[in-house]
């Protein structure tokens, strides 16, 4: 069975930018999408509306936009890393940022890829084809 992918975007467009190239990609992985940092944090802890989910069942890889709603993608990768049983959870920041800050900031943080999203659409859905292809056909996870 193909674990979850995550991906934490408020951005309706490139939620759908982000699903075409998945599927176009052929990856069977189902994606879960949340539209802001709290709805992510409640996700992964098993919090809130997401209070039935199994706390164990992590996702393959968390897809991260750092400008988000409520909570922001540092604060969620800071959260992430902060608790052991998601501190080796897989986190591609996935954002429209090139900011030398915003890239040293999330790798500080523990964010194992950053990548700016391309501006045009296939471009775009060839980046994000290649991360998945990269995390969840060719790399090897660690083992809990």
């Amino acid at each position: 069975m193909h674990k979850e992918i995550l991906l934490v975007e408020d951005n309706p467009d490139d939620v759908e930018l982000t699903r075409i190239a998945f599927d176009e990609a052929k990856i069977a992985n189902r994606l879960v999408v949340v539209s802001d940092g709290a709805e992510a944090l409640d996700y992964l802890f098993a919090r809130g509306r997401h209070s039935d989910r199994d706390p164990d069942d992590l996702p393959s890889i968390m897809l991260l936009d750092l400008n988000l709603p409520k909570v922001d993608g540092r604060e969620v990768l800071q959260a992430v890393r902060a608790n052991e049983a998601t501190r080796t959870l897989p986190v591609v920041v996935l954002t429209t940022s090139a900011e030398p800050f915003d890239v040293e900031a999330s790798y500080a943080l523990g964010v194992n890829s950053y990548i700016q999203k391309p501006v045009d659409f296939e471009q775009f859905v060839w980046a994000v084809k290649q991360v998945g292809l990269y995390w969840l056909v060719l790399n090897h996870p660690r083992t809990a």
